[in-house]
């Protein structure tokens, strides 16, 4: 009697359960996960994302990875859906033409909202004047052999004549920018091996290094200009700051704008997360 009471309990547990399944809607094959306005972008648009970073590299099997990735690709697709219902991307647009597109939509969105005040550079100078202080710079050529006596060689020749430094550095030199006549830029400290900014720090304008030691070999440089360091008036540096500051609202101004596009989007994460 009680087995086949257990029984009968069984059978219709599972005529109910049954029974609920069949009522719960159906979800589509491929959901949309994102709607803005008329426009939508479905699952299998994700999915095909995915599998183009997936041949580039990239294990999106782990769920933190897959949002992260899910996270991006909203933001890049909700900004196409925006600038296609501002006209700015014809019908059949391939994907280089929706990224220009949406550069387009942030800078306008950006334009529109950033400005940079007096005040707002005054306060920016003197919270980093130390930090846009000229900097002690060398400007310097060199000519670099494997002998000790070559370079002692090649400086002697450069004492008598001085004019024949670019010459010399074509000819002999065996450093890359052996044929710009030993060109090698500005540098400040920092930039250069140990072994050279020690000798080149020391230089006037035109001053010849003795022969300097590296794992290259032997380098003789020439000093062609020597900056000394020093703070910068608010003057000079106003534009440089302004800059600055535009490109930091810039910045905040698109991360805003591309938050309100996807609070006014209706976003099914759930969908998108799962696999298909």
């Amino acid at each position: 009697m009680m087995g086949s009471l257990k029984a009968h309990l069984l059978k219709r547990g599972l005529a109910v359960a049954l029974f609920a399944t069949a009522c719960r809607p159906a979800q589509p094959a491929d959901p949309v996960i994102l709607a803005l306005g008329e426009a939508s972008i479905r699952r299998s648009d994700f999915e095909r994302h995915l599998a183009v970073l997936a041949a580039q590299g990239l294990d999106a099997s782990d769920a933190a990875v897959r949002r992260s990735v899910l996270d991006s690709f909203l933001e890049e697709r909700v900004l196409v859906l925006e600038a296609r219902s501002r006209g700015l991307l014809k019908p059949g647009a391939g994907p280089e033409e929706e990224q220009l597109a949406a550069q387009q939509l942030l800078s306008e969105v950006a334009s529109a909202r950033t400005s940079v005040s007096e005040d707002e550079i005054a306060a920016y100078f003197a919270e980093h004047a130390a930090d846009l202080a000229q900097l002690e710079t060398v400007t310097l050529h060199q000519i670099l052999v494997p002998t000790e006596n070559e370079a002692r060689d090649v400086r002697r020749r450069l004492s008598k004549e001085p004019k024949t430094f670019e010459m010399l550095a074509q000819t002999r030199s065996r450093a890359p920018e052996a044929s710009a006549g030993g060109l090698m830029g500005s540098f400040t400290r920092g930039q250069l091996p140990p072994e050279l900014e020690r000798a080149a720090f020391t230089l006037a304008p035109q001053d010849l290094s003795d022969p300097v030691q590296t794992p290259l070999g032997y380098h003789v440089l020439r000093a062609d200009a020597h900056t000394p360091a020093r703070e910068r008036s608010l003057e000079e540096c106003r534009e440089e700051i302004r800059r600055v500051l535009l490109q930091a609202k810039s910045a905040d101004a698109s991360r805003e704008a591309v938050k309100t596009l996807l609070e006014r989007a209706k976003v099914n994460y759930e969908a998108a997360q799962s696999r298909p």
